[in-house]
């Protein structure tokens, strides 16, 4: 079964293994698919299930409540996302305006049929909206009653400190970020990370798996496995191409033995190493076929010795990504077009 951590210095816990349904639902599987690998995480012990209005513009958020139908919604910790173009795509159809975030909520309850969303999360930064616009708009969605909390994805340290300081001034906090964090792409270590844990936020972090990358499935000198994420152009395909080269995929096989010493699949010690950092709420894991869950829940209970976490980082030095400014190109300068 599935462990919990809290979320940032709040007292809601999170499943540390969540389900992501970002290129899966409503996109690379059908909705029967869609709904069979929800009710596994559910029979595995997954209770906290991550979403976005963007994905499948839309669509994703109406599979998830599909899928959650029938469900005690007191005993599930739903999120979602709000900043990338959705719907018409209009001037007013993206960013984190006080427009854009009131009918992003609004739209959101509906298609997940909820009343509340747990956490609301601003999917990147907008920087054509003044941050004080930004945060009064959360800070009135929270006082209405349609979020519980907070948070936000892939914000530098210095963008968390500012909105972390304003939400302090409103009367609510910044529970959250969600970035990219792998064995192989470690850019939030230098930064966010330490920012984090003075502010009392946590990490609900994407693709720990890096895509598939760090499975073990990928081999150097061989052609990408039939079915599997580097073919599908709809479900990630351009995120792995930067993993997808004889370097990386060398090193990668050299955590095989590591696993094996520790009795353990090459998954289950990628997704153990992410979670072996305590600023980690959750790792957020998707899947195409039920089955696959069965694998990577089980990384919830093993707790990597220190020899082992080293022998991973070892393994990975000359490929692990880990320039802390990485961090500043993820958010676009302007909104898009």
């Amino acid at each position: 079964m599935v462990n919990y951590r809290y979320l940032g210095n709040s007292g809601f816990k999170i499943s540390e293994i969540t389900y992501g349904n970002w290129v899966t639902h409503a996109s690379q599987v059908g909705d029967d698919a869609a709904v069979a690998t929800v009710h596994k995480a559910l029979d595995l012990g997954i209770t906290s299930f991550d979403t976005a209005d963007a994905y499948a513009n839309t669509a994703a958020e109406v599979v998830l409540a599909k899928a959650l139908k029938g469900q005690e919604r007191a005993n599930l910790e739903i999120f979602t996302k709000v900043y990338w173009p959705i719907g018409k795509k209009g001037p007013n159809d993206q960013g984190l305006s006080r427009k854009h975030l009131m009918d992003g909520i609004h739209g959101s309850l509906r298609r997940l049929e909820v009343d509340y969303v747990d956490l609301y999360q601003a999917h990147r930064y907008d920087y054509e909206t003044p941050l004080e616009e930004t945060m009064q708009a959360f800070s009135d969605i929270v006082r209405q009653g349609k979020a519980l909390y907070i948070g936000v994805s892939e914000w530098t340290a210095e963008q968390l400190r500012a909105g972390h300081a304003l939400a302090t001034d409103l009367g609510f906090q910044l529970v959250s970020n969600q970035p990219q964090y792998s064995a192989l792409w470690r850019v939030i270590e230098e930064k966010v990370i330490p920012t984090s844990e003075e502010l009392g936020m946590s990490q609900i972090v994407w693709s720990p798996l890096a895509q598939g990358v760090l499975t073990g499935k990928y081999l150097p000198g061989q052609p990408v496995p039939e079915g599997s994420r580097a073919t599908d152009e709809k479900s990630g395909a351009n995120f792995i191409k930067r993993f997808l080269n004889d370097d990386v995929l060398t090193a990668v096989q050299k955590l095989k033995p590591i696993a094996d010493e520790a009795g353990i699949t090459v998954a289950q010690l990628s997704l153990a190493w992410v979670l072996h950092n305590p600023n980690i709420a959750a790792a957020l894991v998707g899947a195409s076929r039920p089955e696959q869950l069965e694998d990577t829940v089980k990384a919830s209970d093993i707790t990597l010795d220190d020899a082992t976490y080293a022998a991973v980082n070892d393994a990975l030095s000359s490929v692990a990504v880990t320039d802390g400014a990485e961090t500043d190109t993820v958010s676009p300068k302007s909104r898009p077009a």
